[in-house]
């Protein structure tokens, strides 16, 4: 009897140890048959005393899954779904935007995914984010350094619960403001490993896309890269360095410097600041306060009575497909098929901007010299659109770090054809541009992206 209550006892915990689940189909996908890729989603729990659980989707390298490279993506905000990133940027899907006709939005194969030769993690965190939730309500409030410290307990139990991809290269990766903290999680991975922390992780890099650093170069960039575009006059740039003498530009101290940005501003709330080639439209915002409707009755008001849907875009817009997006995840049957927890998370919000976040580490970029010292490889690519983190201001603090350059600005290409512009430093590092891109790159130049991080990963030259 005592025999069996044991092995009882082992199974349960293994049990609970493992709550990965193989997707195998996926409501809406364009494609006979099982999925041609290995999908799996699961819970971590990172906080056992508020019973925090992080929500994750795990997909296999198409070429060699056990000797590739495993990728942790996060998304920006902070608050982003990292299935923006599954089925917008780099994984294995596409949101088909086509004009909602009251049937689930469709999906499609994306043949630029990077998962063609690298494992990739698609983590939603901070908590508050995707599907990810806390048992208790003071679960919910976290920042900068407790989504870094749930990130490293996330991969050091995924790990110890998927021994077989211990031994991969790992990199921490990410874009828009998740570009501030994967550098100070790749920091706590190094001292973790140093202080003998078990499972091991294999961390080689890092990479990040149009990163925030928290540093005010991250706003103030905007007014130098908008007179370099040609958005305002030289005059109002003149006026505004000679007044703001380098201030915070999104909080100035001085009545002359606070009327300048006020003029700037006017211009900038003309732009989709994403793109600025892109046409002014609504985004599909978090926990908007309009009704989707459509004609007839539509799956989102049968399955998902008293949700709130996003302000609706023109099909036209970019920010269309994230507007479907809103819709399929919300569907029941998506969510039993990606075996999420009934009854934790009311509505999926792409973007949740109602986090109670705290933005406790005013710089990154001590942390960047800290991990590339340490042999760490790192990527920092921009599109050369945004305004949001413009590539500006991303140049201007990499030379802040004082390393010296080992290979010269110069043009990369994909099919015979400029694809952007590219410069080495020492320790390791590498800085992109992505011609014609805007703040999440990967989403409008695909197959640029995709070759970039193939070159790169393999540690070939862009």
């Amino acid at each position: 009897m005592l025999p069996f209550l044991l092995l009882l006892c082992v199974s349960q915990w293994l049990l609970l140890l493992s709550a990965a689940f193989n997707v195998a189909n996926l409501p809406g996908f364009l494609h006979q048959g099982s999925l041609p890729f290995h999908l799996e989603t699961g819970y971590v729990e990172v906080d056992e005393i508020h019973g925090v659980e992080l929500f994750y989707y795990f997909i296999e390298s198409e070429r060699n899954p056990r000797e590739d490279p495993i990728l942790l993506w996060l998304s920006g905000g902070p608050g982003c779904s990292a299935f923006s990133a599954v089925a917008l940027e780099i994984g294995p899907l596409k949101i088909r935007s086509e004009r909602y006709n009251g049937s689930l939005p469709n999906l499609v194969y994306n043949p630029y995914t990077w998962t063609k030769f690298s494992n990739i993690i698609f983590l939603d965190s901070p908590i508050g984010t995707g599907f990810s939730f806390s048992n208790h309500p003071l679960g919910y409030e976290t920042g900068d350094k407790s989504w870094s410290k749930h990130a490293v307990i996330f991969l050091r139990k995924w790990f110890a619960d998927h021994q077989q991809f211990l031994a991969n290269p790992l990199y921490i990766a990410g874009d828009s403001y998740a570009g501030k903290v994967v550098p100070v999680i790749v920091h706590e991975i190094l001292n973790e490993n140093d202080l003998k922390v078990q499972p091991k992780l294999n961390i080689q890099g890092y990479m990040i896309g149009n990163p925030s650093t928290g540093d005010v170069i991250d706003v103030n960039s905007r007014v130098p890269f908008a007179f370099g575009m040609g958005l305002i006059s030289e005059e109002l740039y003149q006026e505004i360095v000679e007044n703001c003498k380098g201030e915070d530009y999104e909080s100035p101290k001085n009545a002359p410097c606070a009327s300048l940005i006020e003029v700037f501003n006017e211009f900038k709330s003309e732009l989709m600041l994403g793109d600025i080639l892109e046409p002014k439209c609504n985004l599909a915002a978090p926990n908007p306060k309009y009704i989707v409707v459509s004609t007839g009755r539509s799956i989102l008001q049968e399955s998902n009575k008293g949700l709130s849907g996003p302000p609706i875009p023109e099909v036209k817009c970019g920010t269309y497909a994230p507007y479907l997006m809103y819709i399929w995840a919300n569907n029941p049957e998506v969510q039993d098929a990606l075996n999420v927890q009934k009854g934790k998370v009311k509505e999926w919000v792409r973007c949740n901007e109602y986090l109670n976040y705290t933005k406790d580490i005013s710089s990154s970029l001590k942390y960047h010299v800290n991990i590339t010292t340490r042999g760490c490889r790192a990527l920092v690519y921009s599109g050369d659109h945004d305004m949001i983190f413009p590539m500006v201001g991303t140049k201007q603090w990499i030379k802040s770090l004082q390393f010296f350059v080992t290979q010269r600005w110069r043009s990369w290409h994909v099919s015979g054809q400029v694809a952007g512009y590219t410069e080495s430093y020492s320790n390791n590092l590498t800085f992109a541009t992505v011609k014609g891109a805007g703040h999440t790159a990967p989403e409008s130049k695909g197959q640029q992206c995709f070759s970039m991080f193939g070159r790169w990963i393999s540690k070939r030259p862009l």
